[in-house]
Parts: C-alpha cells; sequence; structure tokens
C-alpha cells in the first residue's frame, strides 16, 4: 500500500566545507561521509543528507536548495505519468545504495525526488527535536499544481479558511501543505520546503543569525530561513 507519507530529504550546496559548520551549530547534527555524500546524524539517528552540487548545475546558477523526497510504490510508474501531466524528469535510475529514484519538476518548476523500497529511510518525525517535522510545497500560483499532484499521487487537496491548501492521502491522513507565496519572500524559484524542529525557537533564531542566515519571515508557529548560502530554505519550529 503506497502511503505518501514516508519523507526524506538532503540539501544540494556548492560548498560542504562551509554548509556542514552551519548545521552542526544549528541543529547538533554530525556528518559522515561515504564516498561522495555526507549523512547527518543525531544521536545516532539519521536525519537528512547533503551533498555538493554537481558541476554542471554550478554553471546553470542553481540555488543551493534542501531536497524533498516521497516514498512511491513504482518509480516509473510515477514518472510516466508525471510527464502526462506536464512534469519534467530531470533524472530516473538506479542508484548504489539508494534504490531507484526519479527527480521531477512540476508544472510550475518545483523539484521533488520519488522513490521506491527501503534503502531511503523515512527520516520525518511528529516533533522529535532537530528532525524534519514537515515538508511542505511554496508556488506562485497553487491552482496550476493541484491536478499534476492530484493526479501522480491520488492526493486530495482542500483548500482551507486561512488560504493554504491542505493535502490529503488515499487514507485522509494530513501528508502536507501546498502554500501561494510571494516572490519577494521565496525569490523566483518554486520550492518544497523542510521545517525542523527545535527545542527553543528564540535560541535557534539567534544562532542561525550569530552564523550567516538570514531570516525570511515570522509566522504564527514558525520561522523561515536561508542558511548560510543565502538560497536554501527551511523553517524552524518549536516542539515538546
Amino acid at each position: 500500500m503506497n502511503r505518501y507519507n514516508h519523507f526524506f530529504a538532503d540539501l544540494s550546496t556548492y560548498s560542504p566545507k562551509k554548509t556542514i559548520p552551519f548545521y552542526e551549530k544549528i541543529f547538533g547534527w554530525e556528518y559522515y561521509k561515504n564516498n561522495n555524500y555526507y549523512s547527518a546524524y543525531v544521536n545516532n539517528y539519521e536525519v537528512a543528507g547533503l551533498y555538493e552540487t554537481p558541476e554542471k548545475f554550478k554553471q546553470m546558477r542553481m540555488p543551493h536548495f534542501w531536497m524533498t523526497y516521497i516514498k512511491v510504490e513504482n518509480v516509473d510508474k510515477v514518472a510516466e505519468k508525471s510527464k502526462q501531466l506536464g512534469g519534467i524528469i530531470e533524472v530516473n535510475y538506479q542508484m548504489k545504495d539508494y534504490g531507484k529514484v526519479a527527480l521531477i519538476r512540476g508544472p510550475q518548476g518545483a523539484g521533488f525526488t520519488i522513490f521506491e523500497g527501503n534503502m531511503i529511510k523515512n527520516t520525518r518525525t511528529k516533533n522529535t527535536a532537530n528532525t524534519m517535522i514537515w515538508n511542505e510545497l511554496h508556488v506562485s500560483n497553487a491552482e496550476k499544481v493541484i491536478s499534476f499532484y492530484q493526479g501522480i499521487f491520488n492526493w486530495k487537496i482542500i483548500k482551507n479558511k486561512k488560504g493554504i491548501y491542505t493535502v490529503l492521502n488515499h487514507n485522509d491522513e494530513h501528508v502536507t501543505d501546498i502554500l501561494e507565496t510571494q516572490n519577494k519572500y521565496k525569490g523566483k524559484h518554486e520550492y518544497w520546503v523542510c521545517t525542523f524542529g527545535v527545542k527553543n525557537i528564540l535560541k535557534s533564531k539567534e544562532l542561525i543569525l550569530e552564523n550567516g542566515g538570514n531570516l525570511i519571515i515570522k509566522e504564527e508557529k514558525r520561522i523561515l530561513f536561508t542558511d548560510n548560502s543565502n538560497e536554501a530554505f527551511f523553517y524552524i519550529k518549536e516542539v515538546q
């Protein structure tokens, strides 16, 4: 059964040597390198990944970004459906140590990765500090992507009173949200964005700013930042 609530995330950065210390200080992560890939851990629990942006994408000036991974039953079938609904398949291949994956861009350009099997762990928790606790899509126009995500994931997408699009899987479980975000906050690109839990949001805010991060916008219960690249967006939210 494909529940579409198994998530992972990793960070594409131009300079791991500059980026890794930032997240070590903010979240207390310990990074371990395997070939050219870095896995981040907290108390022996894997929480995220990181890799250096390939040179061809550096030449294209692709920004630093957090990538959301979503588990599916069959990568090829979802990738083919994505193409039919206006998506672009950037890569679709078998990764050593990680299994079958495909990087897809939705109709407005937001990139995400789908994967199958159990080689990529679900690292999203509900309320654990220094882990990823949520993933959501930020776009300029939600109406232009609703049919795409409904079609490839069989999601139910409902606009609520606050103007946020709540996304339910086929079991009516709340798995993600779609937010319409102005370009003055998110820049010209469309993104999937991660939220990380913290024990004290004010202390974490100061740590982020002291280490070169930038505050983008405060919301009621969380804050959107970029890291010290000034490009990779992420939220922090206080957890119990």
